[in-house]
């Protein structure tokens, strides 16, 4: 047995990875790079079988935000040529919703820019989920900004399952990335949603000049916030934001840091997302093996995998996509 191999047997007997670990399984070597995978596989394998769950974003609102987010180019500080329109109408998240639920996903997640929701929106969002839930065998995630618990309320009333609300980076690098809001500020999003009863999706994004150090930070403060989903982000750069020439991340590094979430999250959904395809390149199978959930069909403002082309993937892979029962969504398969 590889060292990998003991350590994935101990994290499934309940071991809490420390950061000294996860710093050395950041940094191993690319020749190890296979027994470092098939390692994450074992504890993949052993809470999610060979499933992978499919999820589609909506762009409802683009542009125009307050927010000065380095990475995102629809932020204030970004010149990037992206489309810009306000809140759609719920007739079209629904319709949208509909296209999702073609492509197979098991879970909608409707996106807004901007800091935070006008209560009109939030309105029109209620009153689309209402709608998508009556219609749709599907779950409904939202990714709004910073919420008020009221607000988190209302969302969930009208029927949403879940919010997102990334971390995005380590509490030490986070104003190197973002000046407008603070971490502490979205602590306090993760923490209003949870009270109203909402499941929680929050992870980060990577390749944005951070450390190794920060890397299992984040992934050790996303414990305390106990998310029932991790997408990991790897960086896309866009030109016309501050981050548009990072190109800091390599497929094997973004594999091993899949790995490294995987160790420290075991039993938690993990998703290879934004930016899956343009950084894993031909690796891009081999997330499968470590993350159980994938985007389809684009990540807001940049191109992503159609959804047949990610199907054909997953079972070229010897996967099978997930929620195809739709009385047993999200259900873990136990390795045999």
């Amino acid at each position: 047995m590889t060292r990998f191999d003991v350590l994935a047997e101990q994290v499934l007997q309940g071991h809490s990875v420390t950061r000294e670990e996860g710093l050395g399984l950041l940094q191993t070597d690319d020749a190890s790079l296979l027994p470092l995978v098939n390692a994450a596989y074992t504890i993949r394998h052993a809470h999610f079988g060979r499933k992978v769950t499919i999820q589609m974003l909506f762009n409802a609102k683009s542009g125009a935000c307050q927010e000065d987010c380095h990475y995102c180019s629809q932020s204030s500080i970004s010149t990037a040529p992206i489309d810009r329109y306000a809140l759609v109408s719920p007739e079209e998240m629904l319709k949208a919703a509909r296209q999702a639920h073609e492509a197979k996903a098991e879970r909608y997640c409707v996106v807004i820019s901007g800091r935070s929701p006008l209560e009109k929106e939030v309105d029109d969002i209620a009153s689309a989920v209402t709608r998508i839930k009556r219609e749709l065998p599907m779950q409904v995630c939202c990714s709004l900004g910073l919420l008020t618990e009221p607000q988190a309320r209302r969302l969930k009333a009208a029927g949403v399952d879940r919010i997102n609300h990334n971390l995005n980076t380590s509490e030490a690098y986070h104003s190197s990335i973002c000046t407008t809001h603070t971490y502490q500020d979205r602590m306090t999003t993760l923490r209003n949603a949870r009270a109203a009863g909402l499941e929680l999706c929050s992870g980060g994004i990577v390749g944005m000049g951070e450390s190794d150090e920060d890397l299992v930070d984040l992934a050790l403060a996303l414990k305390d916030v106990n998310p029932d989903s991790i997408p990991l982000n790897m960086l896309h750069p866009i030109p016309g934001t501050p981050l548009a020439d990072a190109g800091h991340l390599t497929p094997q590094r973004c594999l091993k840091i899949l790995c490294l979430f995987r160790f420290i999250h075991p039993q938690r959904e993990l998703r290879a997302a934004g930016g899956r395809e343009f950084n894993l390149r031909s690796l891009q199978p081999m997330a499968l093996y470590v993350a159980d959930s994938l985007f389809v069909n684009g990540y807001l403002t940049t191109p992503g995998q159609p959804g047949q082309e990610v199907e054909r993937m997953i079972t070229d892979m010897g996967f099978e996509v997930a929620g195809q029962n739709p009385a047993v969504p999200n259900s873990p398969v136990t390795a045999s």
